[in-house]
């Protein structure tokens, strides 16, 4: 008979209101970097590796509905319910530029190469801001069918995708032309899209349906119905054989890629989970739960029997590992840069 894996999550306090986004920048020469939108309008920066607490981005008057951080996690940005957008200096907090919106700011996405800014919101508009000209107009792209939920940049920049809150599909963009070339149909709408590290993939979930389509063919590799209502999904990105969601029953559920089989169903969030990412070397993904807090959970736990065996000291091991991960955490700092610091 296997044994039962059971995942223990670090558990990041700190927001008091829910959770709706998360991102992690990719692997940097410090490490690698977790970003938090939250209703209580301070986004937050997390060491992505150990949850610790780095530093809260202020200056919000309203809720954050979605916050990233550029390539080398120098920058932070963020879309809010008081109709701007925020560019930050991620080692210092400092705000950068406030870029004004009409109407609510649902999303938006740093460019691969980090010289532009996406967003998109309730007015329908994608625009594009020159981050070496802040100070200058954006480029808007056609009108969007409906209110801007989640934007994307994927084929070097070449193209963009969004989807809805009022509707289904996720549009791909040519960015030369600023024009519609493809939708991804699906039956609700798109509450999630990401792009896998690799870009073969682009992982949507609509309802209570997960799906995986071709990012270069744009055809639909796999889908897969949920027994309830999915907000987010995400890919593993080194062997893509494996895939986390979120949504409505509180829990955090781990699937095999290939065939659609549960491997593990996660508990421990007291309300809906809004958003799931894996982190950039795959081993390990944090959820966001309308709950407040943010967990970061082991891909791959030990078994019940491990947890529970004595070490040389004669505590379990799963409480020596936490005790380990504890004086870890400890040995960090904010140093006057603003860097985390072992």
């Amino acid at each position: 008979m296997e044994k039962k894996k059971v995942a223990v999550s670090k558990v990041c306090h700190g927001h008091s209101r829910p959770v709706v986004d998360l991102f992690y920048s990719p692997v940097t020469p410090d490490g690698y970097f977790l970003i938090s939108a939250s209703k209580d309008s301070n986004p937050m920066l997390r060491n992505g590796d150990t949850g610790d607490w780095i530093g809260t981005f202020e200056g919000h008057k309203g809720a954050v509905w979605s916050s990233c951080l550029d390539t080398n996690a120098l920058r932070a940005a963020s879309g809010s319910a008081d109709f701007s957008a925020k560019i930050w200096d991620a080692l210092t907090g400092n705000e950068l530029h406030s870029f004004e919106h009409k109407h609510i700011v649902r999303a938006c996405a740093f460019s691969e190469d980090t010289h532009m800014l996406l967003t998109g919101g309730v007015e329908k508009i994608l625009r594009i801001y020159d981050m070496n000209r802040p100070d200058a107009a954006p480029r808007e792209l056609d009108k969007t069918p409906g209110s801007v939920r989640t934007v994307a940049w994927l084929h070097s920049d070449q193209s963009i995708l969004s989807s809805c809150s009022d509707m289904g599909g996720v549009r791909l963009w040519d960015v030369r032309s600023g024009k519609i070339v493809q939708t991804l149909e699906t039956k609700a709408p798109v509450t999630s899209a990401e792009v896998s590290q690799d870009g073969r993939f682009i992982t949507t979930a609509d309802g209570s349906s997960v799906k995986f389509w071709d990012a270069n063919h744009f055809g639909l590799v796999k889908s897969y119905d949920m027994s309830c209502t999915v907000e987010s999904a995400s890919l593993e990105p080194k062997s893509g054989s494996k895939f986390i969601t979120g949504g409505e029953d509180m829990w955090v559920h781990v699937y095999d890629f290939f065939t659609g089989e549960e491997i593990a169903c996660n508990k421990g969030h007291h309300g809906p989970v809004h958003c799931v990412r894996f982190a950039p070397v795959g081993e390990s993904y944090a959820s966001g739960s309308e709950d407040g807090t943010i967990r970061i959970w082991p891909l791959n736990p030990a078994s019940t029997d491990d947890a529970e065996a004595p070490t040389a000291n004669g505590k379990p091991k799963a409480a020596a590992v936490a005790n380990e991960v504890a004086r870890k955490i400890e040995g960090f700092h904010i140093s006057k840069e603003g860097q985390t610091e072992a």
